[in-house]
């Protein structure tokens, strides 16, 4: 096993304090959550942008550790254990030195509460310049091995589109969520959309839409069949607990 690289250890030297919310994805199938993915927060409820724009080439790797850390230890604290739900985390590609190296506080973490690593979804979105391609797919191969999901987020919004999902194979795509808004009255978003869903059909990814606000855009991206869905119409985040999801999604 590979040693923790230099400043992986503990996240302790990133001086803002925050916090995670959690918001589930729901399989709409299933009619349960899929996963909860832990969304930064500052302490007092501030959004992630106040502290993401701390967040800086000094303090990126022990901030990118810490949330880690914190994502499992309070999903676990508030209840992940008993469902089946996974847990799905925002990662920094340039946060990571060496992916077997980084990621062992991760697994060291995931242990010290008996959470299995096939359910950790790490996300990254095509929205940051990430450097190095073959780094990033490193990383991805690596966690993929070690049993870990992968998804890009954001997916149709960012620098590489198509060309960064050809060359990293996640295993999961988020739809941004300025494809889903008002999707149910754009014909030309529900085309991309139902293009997407079957390509991924054919590479065997799982395909999330995100930023659903109302029963009309979940209907309709249920009608291009796209069975995980994630946003306000479904639930808001709660910081430090996994909130349930609104009996009025699953009312005919």
């Amino acid at each position: 096993m590979e040693r923790l690289c230099s400043g992986c250890r503990d996240g302790s030297d990133f001086e803002l304090p925050f916090t995670m919310a959690f918001q589930p994805i729901v399989d709409v199938a299933a009619g349960k959550v899929f996963a909860y993915e832990a969304l930064v927060r500052g302490v007092a409820g501030a959004g992630a942008h106040q502290i993401l724009s701390g967040v800086n080439e000094a303090n990126r790797y022990s901030f990118d550790q810490a949330c880690r850390v914190k994502a499992i230890e309070m999903a676990v604290e508030a209840g992940l254990m008993q469902s089946d739900a996974k847990l799905s985390i925002n990662f920094l590609p340039n946060a990571v030195y060496s992916p077997l190296a980084c990621i062992q506080l991760t697994l060291a973490t995931a242990r010290s509460v008996d959470l299995p690593t096939d359910r950790l979804i790490f996300e990254f979105t095509e929205n940051e310049q990430m450097g190095s391609p073959e780094h990033v797919s490193s990383i991805i191969d690596t966690y993929k091995k070690i049993g870990f999901t992968v998804a890009i987020d954001d997916f149709g919004a960012g620098h590489s589109g198509l060309d960064m999902f050809a060359s990293f194979c996640p295993d999961e795509i988020k739809l941004d969520m300025q494809l889903v808004r008002g999707i149910d009255g754009d014909h030309r978003r529900q085309a991309i959309v139902r293009a997407v869903v079957n390509m991924c059909e054919d590479l065997n990814t799982l395909v999330v839409a995100e930023g659903i606000e109302n029963a009309q855009e979940a209907s309709a991206l249920r009608n291009l069949g796209v069975r995980y869905h994630q946003g306000y119409w479904y639930a808001r985040p709660k910081i430090g607990k996994l909130p349930a999801i609104n009996p009025e999604c699953f009312v005919n």
